[in-house]
């Protein structure tokens, strides 16, 4: 049987004016993980479902099909209902400790994120490490948003559709994130970016 869309389920949402219904999927579901005083590796072991599948969908890189977001669900637990009619409230806080930011990243990519969560947000800022040797897969992203973002230190290869450059400190780049696009890391020492993407779809 083919996976039912969750955009087709969730039409009462009441998100920001003009957010995406997948941009909201995530940050609900990482929002009542939370509140229940789960780790996203508990969750997994609880469900059965992937530690990494749970990142993604959390990350909003992910669109689950019914069945597969039902699973996690039971894990908390909390009916499919009451998950679409759930309301995070959103992140009234102004200033952040560097320790404060939220870690999103894996695999020698760190991507430190302004805020626990982006509900109610238009925007998502990074504080992107990329260490020796790291890469962003060979499989390019897309993704609904644009995004641009300065190098502070090291070096980086980014390839955006047919280009490719190599940044380095105080080098930049901005392009529309439906092209597809990848980031490798370059040279003897690890790569740090500031990067944003609006709305937060990564």
């Amino acid at each position: 049987m083919k996976a039912v869309s969750l955009k087709v389920l969730n039409m009462n949402n009441t998100s920001r004016p003009g957010a995406s219904d997948d941009l909201d999927l995530g940050p609900r579901l990482r929002s009542l993980r939370n509140r229940a005083g789960l780790s996203q590796r508990a969750l997994a072991k609880r469900t059965g479902v992937p530690n990494s599948t749970i990142s993604l969908i959390e990350a909003g890189r992910v669109n689950p099909s019914v069945a597969a977001l039902k699973r996690i669900l039971e894990g908390i637990p909390v009916g499919l209902s009451e998950f679409f009619a759930y309301q995070p409230e959103a992140e009234r806080t102004i200033f952040y400790a560097a320790d404060d930011l939220t870690e999103i990243g894996k695999n020698g990519v760190s991507l430190r994120q302004i805020g626990s969560t982006l509900f109610g947000r238009a925007m998502m800022i990074l504080r992107e490490t990329y260490d020796i040797g790291a890469d962003t897969g060979r499989t390019m992203i897309g993704h609904e948003a644009e995004e641009g973002g300065i190098v502070v230190t090291g070096r980086i290869e980014v390839t955006v559709g047919d280009q490719r450059k190599v940044l380095g400190p105080g080098d930049a780049y901005y392009f529309d994130s439906r092209t597809p696009h990848r980031f490798r890391q370059i040279g003897p020492e690890p790569c740090q970016i500031i990067s944003a993407c609006t709305p937060p779809t990564f």
